[in-house]
């Protein structure tokens, strides 16, 4: 026997191959990405270039200031024994070579504000090339002179003038050799970038050791975590248990096993589903089969000769004919997508009696209802699919009016309509209990009735799709008492 329905492919997907195949593409990705560097490898170099950024602002201002001292103690060494030797009108020669190899000068000369006195000077020829005023100098000036110093290549000389400190001496001037303050400078430079990288590495080990505790660790604990968890999603023992951080990461963790939760029971829910459109598929064929034995037998008793059987067969066969294609709607349902809608202009106000007639409510005994659709009302849409929405709607209503054990409660269920332009506008209300408030904002999705007991949730959730066929819509309007759906029908563009 041919089996008819739903593909098994269709019905039961194979929710855990999906979680295991995205768990390797995880773990993948993860290694490709270590391969080109980790977080940590990243964390540590960046924080040793900012370390060593942070050094280099700090040496700038230093190498300047260095410079500036230098030239200070030089010109302050050779002020001062300047200023003693020039009190004897000679200064031997011997003096005169002293005191230039202690200041590493090759001329000293004083300013006596009224005389300019030469104090020493080399026999070796020279050509100065920087004149350097102490008095004039600015702490940028300083810094731009001090990498030109530091970078200078060749023999020259240069030009220093200062104030004087003692006495009569108002300024003293020295010609030193450049590559004498280059050389201190330079040593100077060596030892401020020993000390950064010592510093450095420091700094870096202890930022790298503390934020790998704080972050990386728990980021890689995370990425365990969601691992694990990718490996069997439906295991609720596998959702990730926070740490209780009061921080950042604690709500991240926090977050994620919310978002496991949910995940969790939707793949549970969907693997039920899944299970029941399975069972459906296997019990579709014989049901039809049934339902064709019973059109037979309906069909033989067309030709008894009964009032009664002749008025009732039409209508009992019709339902059945109903309840065949019905069977064949539950397996689209199943394939996420029903038949597009076959439109016509119909009379709306027919299609509520039929509703009536099959519901048995023009003969019930404790529900009144009331068909208020105008005979003119005219509406664009599938007949058989707009009876499908009154049917589940007026059929809600009927069980929830029937649930209620008061005998003095009213029971009543009305249909309206009215056309608005280009659009029909239908009202289905009853004196119900009403919907509950826990089911509201699921009230238009598959399997989530908790209105009335024995309810699987199918029939709001088939009528919305329907009506979104027809480009409509419809809308829970608890404003008042009881249950009242509204729909709006748009005509065909």
């Amino acid at each position: 026997m041919k089996h008819e329905g739903l593909p098994k492919g269709e019905i039961a997907p194979s929710v855990g191959n999906d979680a295991s195949d995205l768990a390797a593409a995880g773990d993948q990705l993860a290694r490709s990405r270590y391969q080109l560097g980790g977080l940590s490898g990243k964390l540590l170099v960046l924080t040793i270039v900012f370390v060593m950024l942070a050094e280099v602002f700090i040496y700038v201002p230093s190498v300047a200031n260095f410079r500036n001292t230098w030239l200070t103690d030089r010109l302050t060494t050779a002020g001062v024994a300047a200023a003693v030797l020039s009190e004897t009108n000679t200064i031997a020669p011997r003096l005169q070579e002293e005191l230039l190899r202690t200041t590493g000068a090759v001329v000293i000369s004083l300013d006596l504000g009224s005389r300019r006195s030469l104090i020493a000077m080399s026999n070796a020829p020279f050509e100065v090339e920087f004149v350097v005023d102490l008095a004039q100098m600015t702490p940028l000036r300083a810094i731009v002179e001090s990498f030109r110093t530091l970078f200078y290549s060749g023999d020259g000389l240069m030009r220093v003038v200062g104030a004087g400190q003692m006495g009569l001496v108002e300024h003293v001037d020295i010609v030193l050799p450049i590559s004498l303050l280059q050389q201190d400078m330079l040593a100077f430079s060596g030892r401020i970038l020993a000390l950064s990288l010592v510093i450095s590495i420091i700094t870096a080990t202890l930022v790298y050791v503390s934020l790998r505790a704080l972050f990386v660790r728990p980021l890689l604990r995370l990425t365990r975590s969601m691992d694990f968890f990718a490996e069997a999603p439906e295991d609720a023992s596998r959702i990730t248990a926070p740490s209780g951080r009061n921080d950042e990461l604690g709500d991240a963790e926090v977050r994620l096993a919310a978002m496991q939760q949910a995940l969790s029971r939707a793949l549970q829910q969907k693997q039920r589903l899944a299970d029941l459109g399975l069972a459906v598929s296997k019990i579709n064929h014989d049901l039809r089969n049934l339902l064709a034995s019973a059109q037979l037998f309906l069909e033989r008793l067309e030709h008894v000769p009964d009032p009664t059987v002749n008025r009732l067969a039409p209508k009992i066969l019709a339902t059945l004919d109903r309840a065949v294609s019905y069977t064949q709607a539950v397996m689209s349902y199943g394939k996420a997508q029903e038949e597009a809608p076959k439109r016509r202009l119909i009379a709306l106000t027919r299609v509520c009696d039929d509703v009536a007639e099959v519901l048995g409510l023009p003969d019930h005994a404790t529900i009144a209802f009331e068909n208020r659709v105008d005979g003119s009302v005219e509406v664009d849409a599938d007949p058989e699919q707009i009876f499908r929405v009154l049917l589940n709607l007026c059929r809600n209503a009927v069980q929830a009016l029937e649930a209620e054990r008061d005998e003095t409660l009213v029971r009543r269920i009305i249909l309206e309509a009215e056309r608005r332009g280009d659009c029909v506008h239908i009202v289905v209300s009853d004196t119900g209990p009403g919907i509950p408030a826990n089911i509201k904002k699921a009230l238009f999705k598959a399997f989530h009735s908790g209105s009335k007991a024995g309810g699987v949730g199918l029939g709001l959730a088939i009528a919305a799709e329907l009506l979104k066929a027809h480009g409509g819509e419809i809308s829970l309007d608890d404003a008042g008492q009881g249950t009242c759906f509204r729909i709006q029908m748009p005509d065909r563009r």
